[in-house]
């Protein structure tokens, strides 16, 4: 009989608290704005294309700014770069009431997702230098942080409503002053200090000096390239953005791989290590997830005649289910690991969006209601067993980069899934296109089961890492 796994060590729920609050913000932001595009847009006299890079600017700045805070938490100390991250999402908020152009609004947008983006791999290198060697995760942890995000990311058009009915657009960039403040105290009271540096070692000089700003250029340009490709394809491809991305990638493997301190240490996406398959499985989940939550509601509203409101409550059960599913998957993980999780997970999404191609203009509501239901369970599953199994790949000294570039493809995964719906609705909103996106996410969803199902047992990060 082998040794038993270490288990992780409890952690405080005050420390729970404390990063569950600062990650908030980021999903919070990201899905307030979509309620005050309009209020915007006529504030400042634009058209809907300006106003969407309040969207679109946050998501390649959160796509870059992840990694890029969670490299900074490795080297600086997660408490600093946590606290620093909610000081600079806060005044940001404070000044963007005031920004005389969209233009200066969508640069605020930016910093805001910048300063937004540092509790999670922040939060995320906390916890795996509180449980130290512990093989198996901490998932009652990990799912108090990914509830909060859901439901956070659930209720931000509810609460951006409210705000911008009864306070105006400013409304929903102010709420980050005192949500912020409020983080700022929870962390220093309550979150675990940093080792100390010595003299002159968080001055501007001593950052800029520690950052591979190459690096950082370089991963920008592919992950941005990417992104505005992926993005132009509903209007019409930018095929010149295309050959960017790769190209920018090879660049930033060959300086990454001759830095002494590189900002994305390529090593330790070695097949080996198990990372780079995580990677990619969370980009998918998100690819499918997003799929769903995007492309039902329009299906309701253009094909059933749905209203905002009913489409909004047909798919109630996709967010709440998921939030149940992690508090399951959190039971499941702390007693047999994450490879079951993440294979139950796989297989109801495999179910469910086989059950969306059999739905169509007669299928009563009830029954569209079920495969809703079915379809939010597998969310929470894959999410937190996809978090365990990062958790487990990264060491102590990586963790915020890992985490942070875990976020990163969430980024990635939701643009693709507009760019999928772009291309399966682009004779407009039918039976026949909901079904051909069906079929898609079921090939990705039985993709996802058979590497679930082969994954060898994941080794602890002080033997190696996660295996794929």
């Amino acid at each position: 009989m082998g040794t038993p796994e270490p288990a992780a060590r409890a952690l405080p729920p005050r420390m729970l608290a404390a990063v569950a609050w600062g990650t908030l913000l980021n999903p919070l932001n990201s899905s307030m704005i979509a309620v005050a595009l309009v209020p915007i847009q006529g504030a400042f006299r634009v058209s809907v294309a300006d106003a969407t890079w309040l969207i679109s600017g946050f998501y390649l700045a959160g796509a870059v700014g992840q990694p890029l805070m969670g490299r900074l938490a490795d080297q600086f100390g997660p408490r600093r770069v946590f606290v620093g991250g909610l000081a600079l999402a806060g005044l940001t908020g404070a000044v963007a009431p005031f920004a005389p152009s969209i233009g200066w609004l969508a640069a605020l947008r930016v910093l805001q997702a910048i300063g937004t983006a540092g509790a999670f791999p922040a939060g995320m290198a906390i916890f795996r230098t509180r449980v130290g060697g512990a093989a198996r995760p901490p998932a009652g942890a990990l799912a108090a942080v990914s509830v909060a995000a859901n439901v956070s990311a659930a209720v931000g058009p509810t609460l951006g409503g409210l705000l911008v009915e009864f306070a105006g657009w400013p409304a929903i960039f102010l709420i980050n002053l005192p949500a912020a403040v409020l983080g700022i105290v929870l962390a220093l009271r309550w979150l675990p200090a940093d080792r100390p540096t010595g003299p002159g070692a968080g001055s501007v000089r001593a950052v800029l000096g520690l950052i591979d700003l190459p690096g950082v250029a370089l991963f920008s340009v592919a992950i941005g390239g990417l992104l505005a490709f992926l993005l132009s394809l509903s209007g019409g491809p930018r095929w010149v953005l295309l050959p960017l991305a790769p190209a920018a990638a090879a660049a930033l493997v060959w300086h990454e791989l001759r830095t002494p301190e590189p900002f994305l240490d390529v090593r330790m996406l070695a097949p080996g290590r198990g990372l780079s398959s995580v990677y990619a499985q969370f980009l998918a989940v998100n690819l499918v997830f997003y799929s769903i939550f995007f492309g039902i509601p329009l299906w309701l509203e253009e094909v059933r005649g749905a209203g905002p409101g009913q489409a909004g409550l047909i798919v109630t059960p996709f967010a709440a289910l998921g939030v149940l599913a992690t508090v399951v998957a959190a039971q499941l993980i702390g007693r047999r690991g994450p490879r079951p999780v993440l294979a139950l997970g796989a297989a109801v999404l495999c179910l469910g969006v086989v059950l969306l191609t059999a739905v169509g203009p007669a299928t009563p509501l009830p029954a569209v209601v079920v495969v809703v239901a079915v379809l939010g369970l597998p969310n929470g599953l894959l999410n937190l067993g996809l978090q365990a199994l990062l958790f487990q790949a990264a060491g102590a000294a990586e963790m915020g980069a890992a985490s942070g570039l875990f976020q990163t493809c969430r980024y990635v995964g939701s643009v693709l899934s507009t760019s999928l719906l772009g291309v399966v609705f682009a004779g407009g909103v039918t039976s026949a296109g909901l079904h051909a996106m069906a079929l898609v996410l079921a090939a990705i969803s039985a993709a996802l089961l058979l590497v679930s199902v082969l994954r060898r047992a994941a080794r602890g990060p002080g033997r190696g890492a996660a295996a794929a």
